[in-house]
């Protein structure tokens, strides 16, 4: 069977398995989305964001970038969040790292794989910035691990600082940005107890430098 072949006929049970167990849904689907969640996270294919938290088409706003960044210069990643704040009136926004990442990983051992070392870079910095505290870490999955994490409060920040979630707060929109990370290894999501409601919430964030224990 060709590959696309196998695409196509997964996809007509898939549609035939969703009309039987709800009824009406296409039909309500093609007329409009009103996610509540805009969803931050890698391109990693083990990772559907969907799936993952059991969510339905239609329930959840999507974009994936390598290593889940979130970088002010990457108009499409500022796109979506100006499009899913400002038209769909998403009231949360989760940016979602995990375990086992490749493009943390490569950040982290300096490892060269090309046009992406470029877009890697921002992970570098932020290893970087946070170097004394992975070096007392002292094996290597465990400092891997922790800068997962770490990559994740990063973006949480870089996000609260975005144009459009600046103004949404600045008129009293109802917003909150979270940061997650997920476990390829036993497909649990943590909760890294950063989160981000306000100006001053984002501030507090930094000055901590680090998420809740946990």
């Amino acid at each position: 069977m060709d590959p696309l072949d196998r695409l196509l006929a997964n996809n007509r049970e898939w549609a035939a398995r969703m009309k039987k167990e709800h009824p009406g849904f296409f039909d309500a689907l093609k007329d409009q989305q009103s996610p509540e969640y805009l969803w931050i996270g890698c391109s990693d294919s083990r990772v559907p964001a969907n799936e993952i938290v059991g969510l339905l088409p239609g329930e959840l706003f999507v974009h994936r970038t390598v290593a889940n960044l979130v970088v002010p210069s990457d108009l499409n990643c500022v796109s979506v969040i100006q499009f899913a704040v400002d038209v769909l009136r998403v009231k949360h926004i989760i940016v979602c790292g995990h375990y086992g990442c490749s493009g943390v990983r490569a950040a982290l051992r300096e490892d060269e794989i090309g046009v992406a070392d470029n877009w890697l870079m921002h992970v570098r910095h932020t290893r970087d910035r946070h170097e004394a505290e992975l070096d007392g870490l002292g094996p290597d999955d465990a400092r891997f691990r922790r800068l997962c994490e770490i990559n994740v409060v990063e973006q949480v920040q870089n996000v609260a600082h975005t144009t459009p979630v600046q103004h949404a707060w600045r008129v009293g929109q109802e917003l909150t940005i979270h940061g997650l990370i997920y476990g390829v290894e036993d497909g649990l999501l943590k909760d890294l107890g950063i989160r981000a409601a306000s100006r001053t919430e984002v501030t507090e964030i930094r000055r901590r430098g680090k998420p809740e224990p946990g």
